[in-house]
């Protein structure tokens, strides 16, 4: 079994991804668009000059698989009741990862050692995706 996130951007999916690509490193993208699915899947799929829209992509940050949509582009975007977790190497990995994902978000939790790692931190990003980044006792 293997279990991915699917992240709804409501209109905003191919910004995240550029973001995810310059802050964390996102490859083997694959993008399609709603103007790509067979005509007679169409109706009411998008909003109107919504055709560019992204119906589906996936990317891959590090060993995961993100799977991500603009689904309504409605523009109101809430991430609730989840968080996506980056297992950094060492400290500076930490830093580095934890300062690209939150420049432009929100620091939940400064970057920090405590008693169960020796850096842990949460944020959420310009997006508002929740993210912990975290370095494990070894």
């Amino acid at each position: 079994m293997h279990v991915q996130p699917y992240l709804f951007f409501n209109g905003r999916c191919e910004e995240a991804i550029e973001f995810y690509r310059s802050a964390l490193g996102a490859k083997d993208v694959n993008i399609m668009r709603f103007k790509e699915a067979p005509p007679s899947a169409q109706a009411g799929m998008f909003p109107p000059g919504g055709e560019n829209k992204v119906m589906h992509a996936n990317f891959r940050i590090g060993d995961a698989t993100i799977l991500a949509s603009d689904g309504e582009c409605k523009g109101d975007l809430k991430f609730e009741g989840f968080s996506l977790t980056i297992t950094a190497d060492n400290g500076s990995d930490a830093e580095r990862l934890f300062n690209a994902i939150s420049n432009g978000g929100q620091v939940v939790m400064p970057l920090t050692k405590t008693f169960f790692s020796p850096a842990f931190g949460m944020a959420k990003d310009r997006f508002g995706v929740h993210w912990m980044v975290i370095v494990d006792h070894k």
